[in-house]
């Protein structure tokens, strides 16, 4: 089966790295246009020479932009549409894993958290679905976490930020499929990532990073992390043609680790 995006136009917020930059390969490399959002203009830089490589001749660029504010939100989504034309679909990706006991989460890590994480994703869903209801076409994928199904002790912020993002997913999906705007959320379980390589190396344990991803495969059904391109192939038939009857859902891409379907 071939997936195809062709003649759409993409955002992507958390885009220079990781599971963002993997999705704008796969989207760019099956046809699409790609605005990859992110703070650091250096990784961008670096990420959008690399996704023009993986797939010549396609629209691709790098926005530097805070979507933890309406305004970076406003920026980030302008720039993409003049720069593509239009966004037919729109990935809310950008976010952090914060977490620590419930009494030492503070109001302004709580603010921050929700900021990025819950209302960017609502700020660009606003901005995205006006557009997708003229075209009668759409796709918004917001990238959650397992632990939203599930939220652990010491999980917060992040648990209940992306479990409001879960409950977000299906309420604007209810509400657009009408216009054949579909909105769905992908459950992200260990993934290799940077997040995942910057913590192999703070904890300054005495093993490769082949040991340290083998260790931490262990409690995963399926003995492994995940690979970043496992999750964007998901992502990318959700926004294709093939995908066109799946909405308003929370799929794990967590190799069974979730103790919740």
């Amino acid at each position: 089966m071939q997936l195809s995006v062709a003649g759409r136009g993409a955002l992507i917020t958390g885009g220079s790295k990781g599971l963002g930059l993997a999705m704008a390969k796969a989207f760019a490399q099956a046809g699409g246009d790609v605005a990859m959002v992110a703070r650091g203009a250096e990784s961008l830089a670096k990420a959008e020479a690399e996704v023009k490589a993986a797939a010549p001749g396609m629209k691709v660029i790098g926005i530097s932009a805070d979507i933890s504010t309406a305004a970076g939100c406003n920026q980030a989504f302008q720039a993409a549409a003049a720069h593509m034309g239009k966004v037919d679909i729109l990935i809310n990706n950008a976010g952090t894993s914060q977490r620590g006991a419930f009494l030492n989460v503070t109001d302004e890590l709580w603010q921050n958290d929700l900021d990025l994480k819950l209302f960017a994703a609502v700020r660009l869903a606003r901005l995205a679905i006006p557009g997708m209801t003229e075209r009668k076409w759409g796709r918004i994928i917001n990238v959650l976490n397992i632990g939203a199904k599930a939220p652990p002790a010491e999980g917060a912020p992040t648990a209940v930020s992306r479990a409001a993002g879960m409950a977000l997913t299906k309420v604007i999906a209810n509400e657009v499929a009408k216009h054949n705007i579909l909105v769905n959320a992908l459950m992200v379980g260990i993934i290799e990532s940077d997040q995942w390589v910057r913590r192999h190396a703070t904890e300054q344990r005495n093993i490769t990073w082949e040991e340290w991803k083998a260790e931490m495969g262990k409690p995963v059904p399926m003995g492994r992390l995940g690979k970043a391109e496992e999750f964007a192939a998901t992502a990318l038939f959700l926004c294709s043609e093939q995908g066109g009857y799946v909405t308003g859902t929370a799929i794990n891409v967590d190799g069974g680790r979730s103790p919740v379907v």
